[in-house]
């Protein structure tokens, strides 16, 4: 049986899937209205969405969204439990759904899909430009129910990094049937005769459907050839291009080949293994895109020189004015870039997935704020956990940011504890929702930036810091299209 798949389109710059809800819909939409590709970030957007309702859905986008969802009564049910029309009380914390595992709650997997669908319907609302979404392959356990979600808003593009993801292209041509999918679930103590899944059904959301669903096209993030030629070989069905990114760009960077030192900033070191040889993604025959530093009128050129489609950028997009980020977190970010004073630190532990990831010193003095060192450890959110094998043959589920004697009687050591932080409160803080734990403490930020951020200065218009996402496109077109 074939799928419809969406119409021929290569853009000439990919907006990156950003943090949790900074590239959020109405990102997205901008950047797809100018006629390239808008990419909503899809992760924790069951959490983002519930949180967005608490807060009184200002414009109610999120409300509108939703009563364009095909099973009315779902959507009800959510709004019962989690819209407030006065906003959050002072004082009181957000309200949270249950803890991802193995096996979706019924509320948590309708949570899920609703939430984006929400987010890639705002995104493609009123034009006809085309819009991605960006997943984390390490995030197993809410992918499947988040993609089919995507899909019944006919999202254009799934993009997805973070891991080896050769199992989605044959997620996305069932699901554009409406079958069930299944991914494999990488657990720790597992042997090699387990075989853990976690699987989703669609009839599980829509007992009764009258029409495929468009199937839309795959890009993989991927940071070398081998991997990329690994992929092709091995995939389960057809991957559209690649996204070849750099360890300059924010967010998670794979980590460097082979063994590697750490230098004195706690940064892993890259070396000449890391290089990508791009005449290797040329051979490959599809369509790619560079990403890593790569903001700028002169990378773009250069990219296209080298045979690649166009650009992945996120640090400059992650800055305009229709970004996620809270005013003050921009303002701030922009006026220290301004004057070249933001440190951005590959951090080789803050992630409990383990990747490197990004983290941006803003003070004025470059040194590091102890509230970035001194974040209570927890884990109430649950997206990074990892499954491990209990005694007895159940799954466990533990997390290297959560309290140090919770993970060690999980199993775990403390030295893989060690400099871990709670992303999934600290990204959700990024945007606007910090919550506010039992002890009364307020999540804070944790800002994630690519390298290129003290370039930013490129971007402003007659001294103003401020830019907007059409000032960005227009700045990155202005070498190609001089020479049209």
């Amino acid at each position: 049986m074939t799928t419809t798949l969406a119409s021929h389109f290569e853009p000439m710059i990919i907006q990156g899937g950003m943090g949790v809800g900074v590239s959020n819909w109405t990102l997205a939409k901008a950047v797809s209205s100018l006629g390239q590709l808008g990419v909503v970030s899809g992760s924790c957007l069951d959490s983002l969405m519930i949180r967005r309702l608490q807060s009184g859905d200002p414009g109610g986008h999120i409300r509108r969204a939703m009563e364009q969802f095909p099973v009315p009564e779902m959507v009800e049910q959510i709004l019962k439990k989690y819209f407030s029309p006065e906003g959050l009380e002072a004082n009181k914390p957000f309200a949270r759904a249950s803890m991802i595992k193995q096996t979706l709650s019924k509320e948590l997997r309708e949570l899920t899909v609703v939430s984006n669908f929400v987010e890639v319907f705002l995104a493609k609302e009123g034009h006809k430009g085309k819009v991605g979404i960006n997943y984390l392959e390490k995030l197993q356990m809410v992918n499947l129910s988040s993609i089919y979600g995507a899909m019944l808003a006919k999202v254009d593009y799934v993009l997805m990094g973070a891991g080896i993801p050769r199992e989605i292209p044959k997620v996305l041509d069932l699901f554009s049937q409406h079958k069930m999918a299944k991914l494999s679930l990488p657990v720790l103590g597992g042997s090699v005769s387990d075989a853990f899944h976690v699987k989703f059904s669609p009839k599980d959301i829509i007992e009764k459907v009258k029409e495929k669903l468009n199937r839309p096209k795959f890009l993989a993030i991927v940071s070398s050839v081998a991997l990329a030629k690994s992929l092709l070989k091995k995939s389960s069905g057809c991957i559209d291009g690649f996204i070849v990114e750099g360890a300059t760009a924010g967010g998670h960077n794979a980590p460097p080949r082979g063994k590697y030192p750490i230098n004195e900033r706690g940064e892993p070191v890259y070396g000449q293994k890391d290089e990508v040889l791009l005449s290797g993604f040329r051979e490959l025959g599809k369509p790619f895109w560079l990403a890593g530093s790569y903001g700028s009128p002169e990378a773009l050129e250069q990219a296209i020189q080298e045979g690649a489609s166009g650009i992945q950028v996120g640090t400059p997009f992650a800055l305009c004015q229709e970004s996620g980020l809270t005013d003050d977190l921009r303002n701030t970010l922009l006026d220290r870039a301004s004057s070249r004073q933001v440190d951005v630190v590959t951090d080789a532990k803050a992630s409990p997935t383990g990747f490197p990831f990004k983290v941006a010193r803003i003070s004025k003095t470059n040194s590091e704020p102890d509230e970035y060192q001194k974040r209570p450890r927890i884990c109430d959110l649950g997206y990074l956990r990892q499954p491990y094998k209990k005694e007895n043959g159940t799954l466990g589920y533990r997390c290297a940011a959560e309290p140090v004697s919770d993970y060690v009687a999980k199993g775990g050591t403390v030295e893989e504890t060690k400099g871990r932080k709670c992303l999934c409160n600290a990204l959700m803080t990024n945007v606007g929702y910090p919550q506010q734990q039992k002890s009364g403490y307020i999540e804070k930020p944790l800002i994630t930036i690519g390298n290129d951020v003290n370039n930013i200065s490129r971007f402003f218009k007659s001294g103003n810091l401020s830019f907007s996402a059409s000032d960005v496109i227009q700045t990155l077109l202005s070498k190609v299209n001089a020479k049209k």
